[in-house]
């Protein structure tokens, strides 16, 4: 299966990065979005961060200026934007990255698979819904695949390539390759709750936040703990106020109610709390900790 057309459905914080890393990669992109305002947003968000790389060739003396403008023109000529879900019928594969509802990507994934034409792949970069009900509602099981790609797309190297009992192994094997074709490390996942990375983080985050709640160690100490004593780049107090207070009850709240006997899902008292007072983390300038943009204050 050879893909060189790519849809993108929606251009917000995930779906511009995979829209641009494509486009680098040279693959023609159609990236689909609500409305325009929303549209115009991501497009700027690929504009800006393909003048960020290019600058910094330009820096390290990998490009001259005049190289590095063509290759950003080369790359954004590659990607067109439209907010017609039509135009997508003739990609050879889409991936939506739109909000996190099952029921409004069913939906969506239904459409599609009365508009693409027959042999499309569709994928999902979902971080933890099942993709088989995607599929199932798509009507074409055996072409739908998760692509779970990591913020942010340009930088992080991994993408999950999650398969279904029913996922046809061409279609998974042209998944895999695409996003090799992006430069990136495809691991390869069943359509298992969170799939690796999420399945084996979101509950040592709970299990972090359990801590702080029956007082076993302060936040400062837990992070500090799992930064210096692990090796890992921030501490779970921290990451879950990176990753947003609010996303990671919704994870665990979904989990919990598909997965009710499962003992690593569960959820603390003190992130319901959290969320409840609107101190989601980073996006709200506060959750565990105080935040100044991207940074702790």
């Amino acid at each position: 299966m050879n893909i060189e057309k790519v849809g993108i459905i929606g251009c917000g914080l995930m779906g511009h990065g995979i829209a641009q890393v494509a486009a680098q990669s040279g693959f023609t992109v159609v990236a689909l979005e609500g409305d325009q305002g929303a549209l115009d947003a991501g497009l700027g968000r690929i504009d800006r961060s393909l003048a960020k790389f290019a600058s910094k060739q330009v820096e390290k003396g990998k490009l001259t200026e005049e190289e590095a403008n063509g290759w950003s023109a080369q790359t954004r000529g590659r990607i067109s934007g439209t907010l017609e879900l039509a135009d997508l019928a003739d990609c050879d594969l889409v991936v939506e990255a739109i909000v996190e509802n099952l029921e409004v990507k069913n939906e969506l994934f239904k459409e599609l698979g009365t508009v693409c034409k027959g042999d499309t792949i569709f994928a999902s970069n979902t971080s933890s819904f099942p993709i088989a009900e995607m599929g199932k509602a798509s009507g074409r099981p055996e072409r739908m695949v998760g692509l779970h790609f990591f913020n942010p797309v340009q930088l992080m190297r991994l993408v999950e390539v999650v398969r279904t009992d029913e996922t046809d192994e061409e279609v998974f094997a042209a998944a895999r390759a695409f996003g090799e074709a992006c430069k990136k490390t495809p691991v390869s996942c069943k359509d298992t709750p969170g799939f690796v990375v999420n399945r084996l983080l979101v509950p040592y985050m709970s299990q972090a936040l359990q801590m702080l709640e029956r007082g076993d160690a302060t936040k400062e100490d837990i992070d500090a703990a799992m930064q210096f004593g692990c090796g890992h780049p921030m501490g779970p107090l921290t990451l879950t106020d990176y990753v947003g207070l609010d996303t990671t009850l919704s994870i665990l709240e979904g989990w919990v109610e598909r997965y009710p006997d499962e003992a690593a899902f569960q959820i603390p008292q003190i992130l319901r709390e959290k969320v409840a007072a609107g101190k989601l983390g980073r996006k709200s300038g506060e959750g565990f900790y105080v935040w100044d943009g991207d940074k702790k204050a």
